[in-house]
């Protein structure tokens, strides 16, 4: 692992468009995934210190560097991933002789804007599969989607390297394991924020507290509101704010608004592996995208399963590189077609209700394929 210069890439100017925590400080880390071949920059961020990592992989190709997912601080291939394209215009600009290829049905939000109003150079920008794909001899290409989500479409692109034998996704499989990431390492300050249970206690830092806040930033990721945890009243919450030592931005002044049950880990044993990452579709993509688009998903993935000798996955989130073969893939078909999969845990309500409230709303429509 190799720290990129932080005073190159502290700060982040443009961070009010999409305020996302660490804000305007970005610290980065460049690993090599696999030698000689394919590294990854990788950021945290997220909002109330619900921050998880955020991967930018670098890929060889012939006479040059192939770029997905750009960070603050060249390829998009997300249609609706807002934290994936706020640093595509900057990346852009310092490389202003590359090709630019662009997911389909790129959209903005409350406006929905041209490319170039959103800093996205349109002359140099093309447009997977409708107007080819990049490195066809090194890379096979495939699209999860598309699906109308009413404000716009969500699509991701997907693509496998015949070399290293790995496939490179953003959002829709995820692979999650208990040890907290090692970007980590430079600021545990959100893993320490969320170990705690009321607001008045310290930030204490040690192997076990970083652990247990992980766990439960994986359970706000994956649910948004999770099953286990609980808002207390106003007149709780600030019962254990402002005390001594804790009157900081790094302790929020001690607002805390979580109450976790007791057996609040009991909720992990689905999503998170011990000493593998557990292989899965990313949870709340399953209850906010795909709950009637199941057949969507299924295509990709027996689309995936026809890549011969996939060995490894390399997602925009969480662990990378993940062992990752056909095996696995056929696992995740085999869950998604079981009557597990549609089954209403705990832990999926809120974002069960989420949906439903969206499409009586009438934000998400009826006909959600395309």
């Amino acid at each position: 692992m190799i720290v990129v210069d932080e005073t190159l890439n502290k700060k982040w100017n443009w961070w009010p468009l999409f305020p996302l925590y660490p804000y305007g400080k970005k610290k980065t880390i460049l690993r090599e995934l696999i030698p000689d071949q394919i590294w990854s920059l990788e950021q945290i961020q997220g909002l109330y210190y619900v921050a998880v990592p955020i991967r930018m992989t670098v890929i060889k190709v012939d006479n040059g560097l192939m770029l997905i997912n750009p960070l603050p601080p060249i390829i998009l291939p997300s249609a609706s991933g807002l934290e994936h394209k706020i640093g595509l215009p900057a990346l852009s600009r310092i490389f202003n002789d590359t090709e630019i290829w662009l997911c389909p049905g790129q959209w903005s939000f409350p406006i929905n804007l041209p490319l170039d109003f959103l800093g996205i150079p349109s002359k140099r920008s093309r447009i997977l599969f409708e107007e080819g794909t990049p490195h066809i001899d090194s890379f096979k290409w495939s699209s999860l989607g598309p699906l109308n989500l009413g404000l716009g479409r969500y699509q991701e692109i997907s693509c496998f390297h015949y070399s290293t034998k790995t496939l490179h996704v953003t959002d829709a499989i995820v692979g999650i394991d208990s040890t907290p990431p090692e970007i980590f390492n430079f600021d545990p300050t959100p893993l320490l924020f969320h170990s705690r249970e009321r607001g008045d206690e310290p930030l204490i830092d040690s192997i076990e507290q970083r652990k247990k806040g992980w766990k439960r930033l994986v359970l706000f990721s994956s649910f948004l509101k999770p099953g286990k945890l609980n808002i207390p009243p106003l007149k709780k919450i600030f019962k254990y704010s402002f005390k001594k030592d804790l009157r900081n931005w790094r302790s929020h002044f001690g607002i805390y608004p979580f109450l976790w049950d007791e057996d609040w880990e009991s909720s992990l044993v689905e999503i998170m592996g011990k000493d593998t990452p557990k292989i899965q579709i990313a949870p709340v993509l399953q209850k906010l995208i795909f709950p009637r688009s199941k057949e969507v998903l299924l295509k990709w993935l027996e689309n995936i399963k026809s890549f011969e000798d996939m060995e490894y996955l390399i997602p925009a989130h969480f662990t990378a590189p993940i062992k990752f073969t056909i095996e696995d893939c056929q696992k995740l078909i085999n869950e998604i077609n079981s009557q597990k999969w549609d089954k209403l845990p705990e832990d999926n309500k809120f974002l069960m209700g989420l949906y439903k409230k969206l499409f009586e709303l009438g934000i998400i429509p009826e006909e959600v394929n395309l």
